[in-house]
């Protein structure tokens, strides 16, 4: 199935088991289904062998929803026995079908129930982890996912009319309708945001880092190929994706430090050169100004020095006497 939204394309292989428990003798119903998934791991591991591994098809079953029938009690033998052998080959995820056929009572009483009978047989089913890294919106993300465990579900392809007039996917009731996409009514959209949205990436990693490698590991051994301990260290899965998350962690801690680094450095670089530009125009202006000072005085003491050789001007000078010159020995 090929799903679109937002421009981003997602690729989903839908395998369904149709007929599962439906026979008189259910003895090994299980192995059909087990065979599949243990075959897809058989054909990775061939391809793993290669000389050229350069194209890999990866046909590997990442989560199998278990559709639990809704009597209300407990889980039946062959849910029992489905999941215990299922469960260290595959993720396991329970959901409760057609859960509208059970009040809200009855509803929270029977996931209890099953959750006991899951944690009383040691069976591992697909959980959101958190750890100390995640942000407070992830924690309290994968907290509420938790607390809808085993999903409880409402399916339908038809749309039927609200009272409002709006167009819905659900069943119609005499006494209303219940919403397939309404986490008021059932957990549907807790469970697609789960497999396609949050926690997609999880359970493909949960497939290939850790049942996968068990797999791989019990099949290498089984034929033959024995692992020299001096040669070869034996790693857990889980503890090396630990590793690898921690050193991620730390590899993007000291990245940030030297971006930070840089980014300080190219400060001090940029504020050193201001105060160098900042100094060497004070410095000019100084200079300038005392060029200033030293020619001023210069001028006043040129200044000063003319004013001092310069001849006295007498008053006839100041004042001289317009048109013919007087002559002061006419009266004789």
């Amino acid at each position: 199935a090929d799903i679109q939204e937002n421009g981003v394309k997602l690729r989903l292989t839908v395998v369904d088991t149709p007929g599962f428990g439906d026979s008189i003798n259910n003895e090994d119903a299980w192995q059909p289904i087990l065979e599949n998934i243990e075959s897809r791991f058989d054909a990775y591991l061939a391809q793993e062998n290669r000389v050229n591994r350069s194209k890999i098809s990866d046909n590997r079953i990442d989560a199998v929803i278990y559709f639990i029938k809704p009597t209300g009690h407990c889980l039946r033998v062959i849910d029992i026995e489905f999941m215990k052998r299922l469960h260290t080959k595959v993720n396991l995820i329970p959901i409760i079908a057609k859960a509208d056929t059970l009040t809200s009572s009855e509803l929270e009483q029977f996931k209890a129930k099953i959750l006991a009978d899951i944690n009383y047989h040691g069976i591992q089913i697909f959980k959101p982890v958190s750890d100390e890294f995640d942000d407070p919106e992830t924690v309290a993300e994968n907290r509420e996912i938790l607390s809808k465990i085993p999903f409880a579900v409402v399916g339908s392809e038809k749309l039927v009319d609200r009272p409002d007039g709006t167009m819905v996917r659900g069943r119609s009731y005499p006494w209303g309708i219940i919403e397939v996409e309404n986490e008021e009514h059932n957990d549907f959209i807790k469970l697609r945001q789960m497999l396609l949205r949050s926690h997609m990436e999880e359970l493909k990693d949960a497939t290939d880092m850790v049942l996968y490698e068990n797999y791989r590991t019990q099949k290498l051994l089984s034929m033959g190929h024995v692992q020299d301990n001096n040669v070869f260290r034996e790693f857990n899965p889980l503890v090396q994706l630990e590793e690898e998350r921690r050193a991620h962690e730390a590899k993007m801690q000291k990245m940030e430090a030297e971006m930070a680094a840089v980014f300080q450095q190219k400060v001090n670089e940029k504020e050193s050169k201001l105060k160098q530009s900042e100094e060497e125009l004070y410095a000019r202006h100084k200079e300038m100004k005392t060029v200033l000072e030293k020619q001023r005085t210069e001028l006043d003491e040129k200044k000063k020095r003319a004013e001092s050789t310069a001849r006295p001007i007498t008053p006839l000078e100041q004042h001289p006497t317009k048109g013919k010159k007087k002559n002061i020995f006419s009266g004789f």
